[in-house]
């Protein structure tokens, strides 16, 4: 899916890139590349066209993984991108990748002439309320092991292009518990 295809399912319309408020540019980056750095104070707005990445946070003398983002997927530092202070939050590729590239100086003039954009970032912003909200409750009542289970239900096509290592830290548990879980899993 591209951006423009995302834009019009969120907004059922039928717009071209021509007809987009705002530009966007598309860049093939290479698996390992950091999109957003610790510090960075984020300029712009990612769509997932192919690829992997994941959001990390530093924890102490540890490094967490927050998401990940696939394919048809909005993603930036966005508490940076709304604020613009240094974000605490770093993305980056775990494959090579396809992105569509909004800029926020092309963005937020966008949200004052354009119905459209105006809605189209309202119901991006709830839907990703959504899902930290989901996130953050499932934390909190599932087991490891369901987190996974649904995990491998919604990005089976993508779990083999993530280190198990990483799978492992996104779900809080040690790669060892997650080796046991898949072997249950598949028994």
């Amino acid at each position: 899916m591209l951006f423009v295809d995302f834009y019009n399912a969120v907004l059922n319309t039928s717009f071209t890139y021509e007809d987009l408020p705002f530009p966007l540019k598309t860049i093939r980056v290479e698996k390992g590349t950091c999109l957003t750095t610790y510090g960075q104070v984020e300029d712009s707005l990612y769509f997932m066209n192919k690829g992997i990445v994941e959001m990390t946070i530093k924890s102490y003398m540890t490094e967490k993984i927050i998401d990940f983002f696939f394919e048809a997927e909005l993603f930036c530092g966005y508490t940076s991108f709304l604020d613009q202070l240094p974000t605490d939050v770093q993305i980056t590729t775990l494959m090579d990748c396809e992105i569509e590239v909004l800029k926020r100086e092309d963005l937020l003039p966008a949200y004052e002439f354009s119905l459209e954009a105006n809605k189209f970032g309202r119901v991006c912003t709830e839907q990703g309320y959504i899902r930290k909200s989901n996130r953050e409750k499932d934390l909190l009542t599932k087991t490891a092991e369901e987190r996974y289970a649904e995990m491998f239900r919604t990005h089976s096509d993508y779990i083999s292009f993530i280190p198990v290592n990483k799978v492992a830290k996104y779900l809080g548990i040690h790669p060892e518990s997650l080796s046991r879980i898949r072997k249950k899993m598949n028994s």
